[in-house]
């Protein structure tokens, strides 16, 4: 018995000494190499004998690695956190517990709170979209009944925005336009129509953030009177016309067009803003309000008394600023009240009767004894800047129509002969691509010189103003 206990013990012993010899050659081995083949090498070649248990499966074999990959292996190692004070990493030590300890300590090593802190993919405290304090207030553009807007700057990208705040009364709630706009325009995406980017709610306020765009067609027409180059009133109309086809097309009416509500890029991009009056209009027809649309874009029949309308009512708006961007002064600025408004209308087009426009005996205020009886004139009687712009004077005509129907379809109006020496591609934009994606489409520079050729502003009417109301 004692001589099989001696025999087992001599076995063991004799295999501690064989490992031991395999040891020490593996460090024998770790000794010679170079002295510039750094950490990874030693710990490698270490899992080699398998004695940095679990590693083997991660690191490949020394002689699978590229040379070049060796070095950023390397640097990355020994550069691991730059926040803790630099420690010997690459020592060569002749212990296998310390060498693994050492590569355990550089790859499993705990994270200083700040590599944590960038590595995370959003702060608590980072701004966010939604949030009031994401957006920076610089300074106040307007203000209005119930709201006031503000150039900002976004603290999420840095961009340039339109705040457009509005006040909240308790009592009152928040103001149903306020609600119809970003209702409308959180569905509207169009390169002729201001995006809506964000909204934000409050308890005082509710905020719409819009893109941020420097001008509008009447700040535009003051700083360049007498009216545009003609060139540049050719793109403003083919964009506006553009933008109404797509809210037309979704059967949502602006009702509230006007120069000041459409805005001007530093590049020319025209685009439909303040949808606070519009509405979705539903098949058939509904009842609508008659007070919309400021008075000097109101077309008659509204004036008239008229609550069923349809896309026909931005139309004649459209008309309007058509004859104020080339004329320099506004198509109908009525200086008083509604009587006033339609004198100036008739003036022009003629007083209506039963013959020029069916049904318009039976609106609320058409009292045909109130009116002077006036007969139609050439556009070009009252605004002669007309007739030195091809096709110009027939596209206002067909737009200034006293009869709703009679008036041109903003998608028909795109079709129309005044643009047709325009580039074709126009045409096959899509919704979100700028008419300025096209070649060779530009804005002239506005000068001056180009529109003397045509004449004295209009005399036609009394009391004609080309002041802003």
């Amino acid at each position: 018995m004692c001589d099989m206990i001696d025999s087992q013990s001599a076995e063991k012993i004799s295999r501690m000494k064989k490992l031991r010899r395999t040891l020490s050659e593996s460090f024998s081995r770790i000794a010679l190499k170079k002295e510039d083949s750094g950490f990874d090498e030693i710990c490698v070649t270490k899992m080699s004998t398998r004695n940095c248990q679990g590693m083997d499966s991660v690191i490949k074999p020394l002689d699978t690695i590229p040379e070049d990959k060796k070095v950023r292996v390397q640097r990355t190692q020994s550069s691991f956190d730059p926040f803790e004070k630099p420690t010997n990493q690459v020592k060569r030590v002749h212990s296998e517990n310390n060498a693994c300890i050492n590569f355990k300590s550089s790859s499993a090593g705990k994270e200083s709170p700040k590599v944590r802190r960038h590595s995370s993919p959003s702060s608590p405290t980072s701004p966010k979209f939604g949030k009031a304090d994401s957006y920076e207030k610089l300074e106040k553009l307007g203000e209005g009944s119930y709201a006031t807007v503000y150039k900002g700057k976004s603290k999420v990208n840095g961009k340039l925005v339109a705040l457009k705040v509005i006040r909240l009364q308790e009592e009152e709630g928040t103001p149903f336009t306020a609600i119809r706009e970003a209702s409308l325009l959180k569905g509207l995406k169009h390169a002729n129509i201001v995006l809506l980017h964000d909204i934000i709610h409050t308890k005082e306020t509710l905020t719409l953030v819009f893109e941020y765009v420097h001008t509008d067609l009447c700040q535009y027409m003051d700083k360049h009177p007498g009216g545009l180059h003609p060139e540049n009133v050719k793109l403003f109309l083919f964009q506006l016309l553009r933008g109404l086809s797509y809210i037309h097309q979704r059967y949502i009416l602006h009702r509230d067009l006007k120069p000041q509500n459409l805005l001007i890029s530093d590049t020319g991009e025209l685009k439909l803003a303040d949808f606070g009056l519009a509405r979705a209009k539903s098949v058939p027809s509904h009842t609508y309000s008659n007070e919309v649309v400021t008075l000097w874009y109101r077309p008659p029949d509204v004036l008239l008394g008229s609550t069923e309308y349809s896309t026909c009512l931005d139309m004649w708006g459209v008309g309007c600023i058509f004859v104020e961007m080339i004329q320099g002064v506004a198509a109908f600025p009525g200086m008083k009240d509604i009587q006033d408004q339609l004198e100036r209308i008739f003036l022009v087009l003629g007083t209506p009767n039963e013959d020029t426009w069916p049904g318009v005996h039976s609106l609320p205020h058409f009292k045909p004894e109130r009116f002077t009886q006036y007969s139609p004139k050439n556009l070009r009687q009252a605004w002669n800047k007309l007739s030195y712009v091809n096709h110009a004077e027939d596209l206002a005509s067909k737009l200034l129509q006293c009869f709703p129907k009679n008036r041109l379809s903003a998608q028909a109006a795109l079709s129309h002969e005044y643009f047709s020496d325009l580039p074709p591609r126009l045409w096959e934009l899509t919704d979100m691509s700028s008419i300025f994606t096209v070649p060779n489409v530009r804005l002239q520079a506005e000068t001056g010189e180009s529109m003397r050729v045509f004449g004295k502003n209009n005399s036609y009417g009394k009391g004609v103003s080309n002041s802003k109301h």
